[in-house]
C-alpha cells in the first residue's frame, strides 16, 4: 500500500523548493570533494552548474523514455515508470560530474526490468542498443557494475507505486459505477499522453500515484468536453469532505500546471554541457560513494525480486501529495 510505502516515507517531497535543495547540495558536495583534493586544475574542471545538472538530467530523462517505449519485446509501462523514477532519485543526491547519466540510465532500465519482474535477459537488454555488440559487452559490464552502487544509492528502496495501477482502477470503477459516462474508454488515449508527460516532470517525488491518475482521468475529460464533477462527489464520497476535495483540487490543478510548464531540454545547452562532463569524467577523482565493482554478477539471465503489493485507492492516497 502506498500510505505504507517507502516511496511515501522517504521519496515523497513538500515541494520543488526541496527537490531544488537537494540538488544544489549533491552539487555543493561534489565540488566540496574536488576542493578538498588540493588541484586547482579539476576545480576548474569541475564547475557544473546546479541548473545545468537539471538540463542535462532532463536529457536523459526522455532518453530512458524513449529507449523503454522502442524497448523489444515490448516493455510495461510500470517498467518505463519505475526506471524514471529510479533515475530521479539518484540525481537528487549524486552528480552527473561523478557519474555518467547515459550509463546511471540504463542501469536504472535494467534494474527496473528485474524488480517488476520484466523476463529479458542482460544479453536481450542490451541488444536494443544501437552500438556494435562488442560496444554492448562493455556497457553491460558497465552496467553490472553500477547496478549495486544504484542499490545504495536508492536506500535498497526499489519497490515503486506507478500511477498504471490506479488510472486503470479509476477506468474499471467508471465502468461500474458511473452510468453518466457511456465508454470510459474514451478518455484513455488522452489520459495515456498525459501520463507519458508527467513520467518526464518531478511530479512523482511531488504527488502521490492516485492523484496522479485522477488527474490524468479528468485532464482527459476535460479535453473531451465531459464534467466528472458528479463521479468526484458522488463515487468517491468527497461531496460531505469540503476540506478533503480542497486539497485534491488544488494538488491537481498544481500538477496540470506543472505538466504544461514542462520544457525539453534545448539541445544547444546540452551540448555545452556535455563537453564540460567530458572533461569531468576524464578526471580522476575517488567516486563518493564505495563503488561499485561487481564483476560476473548476474551477467545473464537475472534473478526475480519479488512483485509489488497491491495499492490501496483510499482517501489519504487520493489527497495526500
Amino acid at each position: 500500500m502506498y500510505h505504507n510505502s517507502t516511496q511515501k516515507k522517504h521519496w515523497t517531497f513538500s515541494g520543488k523548493e526541496e527537490l531544488q535543495r537537494l540538488r544544489a547540495q549533491a552539487n555543493s558536495r561534489c565540488r566540496a570533494r574536488v576542493r578538498g583534493t588540493g588541484q586547482a586544475h579539476l576545480v576548474e574542471i569541475f564547475n557544473v552548474e546546479p541548473h545545468e545538472e537539471l538540463i542535462i538530467c532532463k536529457y536523459y530523462e526522455k532518453k530512458l523514455v524513449d529507449f523503454c517505449n522502442a524497448f523489444k519485446p515490448s516493455m510495461p509501462k510500470s517498467v518505463l515508470g519505475t526506471a524514471c523514477m529510479y533515475f530521479k532519485r539518484f540525481y537528487l543526491n549524486n552528480s552527473v560530474m561523478e557519474h555518467r547519466p547515459r550509463i546511471i540510465m540504463l542501469t536504472c532500465a535494467f534494474l527496473a526490468c528485474k524488480v517488476d519482474e520484466f523476463n529479458v535477459s542482460s544479453k536481450q537488454f542490451v541488444g536494443n542498443l544501437p552500438e556494435d555488440s562488442d560496444a554492448q559487452d562493455k556497457i553491460l559490464e558497465q552496467i553490472l557494475e553500477y547496478e549495486l552502487l544504484l542499490i545504495q544509492q536508492l536506500n535498497f528502496h526499489l519497490i515503486v507505486h506507478n500511477p498504471y495501477r490506479p488510472f486503470e482502477g479509476y477506468l474499471i470503477d467508471l465502468k461500474t459505477r458511473y452510468p453518466l459516462l457511456d465508454n470510459p474508454e474514451m478518455l484513455r488515449k488522452s489520459a495515456d499522453d498525459f501520463l507519458s508527460r508527467v513520467a518526464l516532470t518531478d511530479a512523482c517525488l511531488l504527488f502521490t500515484p492516485s492523484v496522479i491518475a485522477l488527474t490524468a482521468i479528468l485532464s482527459s475529460a476535460s479535453r473531451a468536453g465531459i464534467s466528472m464533477e458528479s463521479y468526484l462527489m458522488e463515487c468517491l464520497s468527497l461531496k460531505d469532505s469540503r476540506e478533503i476535495m480542497a486539497r485534491l483540487a488544488d494538488g491537481m490543478k498544481r500538477l496540470k500546471i506543472m505538466v504544461s510548464k514542462y520544457e525539453f531540454a534545448r539541445p544547444e545547452d546540452v551540448a555545452l554541457i556535455e563537453k564540460k562532463l567530458e572533461k569531468c569524467h576524464a578526471s580522476e577523482v575517488p567516486a563518493i560513494a564505495n563503488t561499485k565493482k561487481r564483476k560476473g554478477y548476474e551477467d545473464d539471465d537475472y534473478i526475480s525480486k519479488k512483485p509489488k503489493t497491491e495499492e490501496e485507492w483510499s482517501d489519504e492516497d487520493l489527497c495526500s501529495n
